[in-house]
């Protein structure tokens, strides 16, 4: 039997929730959303701590919280189909997907629009190589995370994190909360990659110390960790002789940076992005192949979940739109171009066919106060965003009105200028 549906949504995260909702909102009959683990929300469920919806809901909440606020918008909805526990295992050009769960085994699905919502994993110490011996006691950030929120388990005692990233930061305020010693935080950069807020909630308020432009030379330990050996790091990001130091500790935490998920988009021939890891998308979010849409952390890592639901409002709305035919068939396209300061920018084409405000998310290479954005066509500046401060760690969205898009004609192009 072959199920048809007019949007298959894999990936049931903050974008998958919000993808489907939107496909409902905008007319899509059949709704399926595919998710891999046995519930709904995503790395949400195991975020336990406030801070979430301040910018969607206009107020705080916990991450499952802001989960249930979506789920509940989808739960009573007869248009959409949930497939909890079921992997999907390949998807076709020609839209046709195959997924395999316990209870129905091998299933094949036809849709009018795909969007991928898988999110992203954790960098490994694999990934990054650092030397030492191999013993238990090194987690990721996100793993040690759902140990003690969901499972229940102290990961460890005495603590070292590697990396600042956001979920670094906040584990590092959760196991001092659960009675851990947090030894130190070690960021191989000259700035923190977490967000302000964190910085100061999570270490500042914690008296938890922060070495920049430091890494973890060796981890020590045979069955266990029993500490690690710590260097200073130059410009360049190589150790620096004499500036080691040892800290005893029986846990590594690795907060090092996140990887879309992007098996899938791959192999289903979809073009890749080298700086995002995601697919290049237009502002509908569509990929480089019509109908397979992705929106959230599949396309590039977020820092705020608000963004994350912002971006499956889109790709839903447009995937929904194209299952009934409403789209555009003469797409016209022009390409937005990162340069000096700017790190990427998303969506990378816009369809300059499809009428409507274009919000620009992008990250800085380096941090810097006193700043602009600056928007440019071939035909000169098309806006100016004065800020106060830009960091790599937080992403910035710009407006860009239809108006000034048709003004660009054949490119834009976004500059940091200092």
């Amino acid at each position: 039997m072959i199920n048809r549906y007019d949007v298959v949504v894999i990936g049931g995260g903050p974008a998958g929730l919000a993808t489907a909702h939107s496909a409902r909102q905008n007319g899509a009959e059949k709704v399926l959303i595919i998710e891999r683990d046995r519930e709904l929300g995503g790395i949400l469920q195991q975020c336990i701590h406030n801070g979430f919806g301040l910018h969607h809901f206009g107020e705080e909440l916990t991450g499952p919280g802001y989960a249930h606020r979506y789920i509940k918008l989808i739960e009573n909805d007869p248009g959409v189909t949930v497939l909890l526990d079921t992997m999907v295992l390949q998807v076709f050009e020609n839209k046709t997907i195959l997924a395999v769960s316990p209870d129905q085994g091998v299933i094949q699905i036809e849709a009018g629009a795909v969007v991928y919502t898988m999110g992203c994993r954790e960098r490994t110490r694999a990934a990054i190589r650092v030397s030492g011996d191999r013993p238990a006691g090194v987690f990721t950030a996100g793993a040690a995370q759902r140990m003690v929120n969901m499972e229940g388990y102290l990961p460890g005692k005495s603590v070292v994190i590697l990396g600042s990233g956001d979920i670094g930061l906040i584990m590092a305020r959760r196991l001092s909360l659960e009675g851990a010693s947090v030894k130190a935080v070690i960021e191989i950069m000259p700035y923190s990659n977490g967000l302000t807020r964190n910085m100061v909630q999570c270490l500042e308020d914690y008296d938890i110390p922060l070495y920049l432009s430091h890494t973890i030379a060796a981890i020590h330990g045979k069955d266990r960790v029993q500490g690690v050996t710590c260097a200073k790091v130059d410009d360049k990001r190589n150790l620096i002789p004499g500036t080691e130091f040892d800290i005893e500790c029986d846990c590594v935490l690795l907060s090092v940076g996140l990887i879309p998920e992007n098996e899938l988009s791959e192999a289903t021939g979809i073009k890749m992005d080298a700086v995002t890891g995601g697919p290049i998308v237009d502002q509908m979010r569509q990929t480089s192949l019509p109908g397979f849409f992705a929106a959230g952390n599949v396309v590039h890592v977020h820092d705020l979940v608000d963004w994350v639901s912002e971006e499956g409002e889109i790709a839903g709305k447009y995937a929904a739109l194209y299952a009934q035919n409403k789209l555009s068939e003469s797409p016209k396209y022009i390409k937005v171009e990162n340069k000096s300061g700017i790190r990427y920018v998303v969506p990378q084409n816009i369809n300059v066919n499809q009428a409507g405000m274009v919000r620009l998310y992008m990250r800085v290479t380096h941090p810097a106060k006193k700043v602009s954005i600056e928007v440019a066509g071939n035909s000169g500046v098309l806006l100016e965003k004065k800020l106060p401060i830009a960091k790599p760690s937080e992403m910035i969205a710009v407006d860009l009105p239809q108006a000034k898009v048709e003004q660009a004609e054949q490119f834009i192009t976004v500059t940091l200028k200092e």
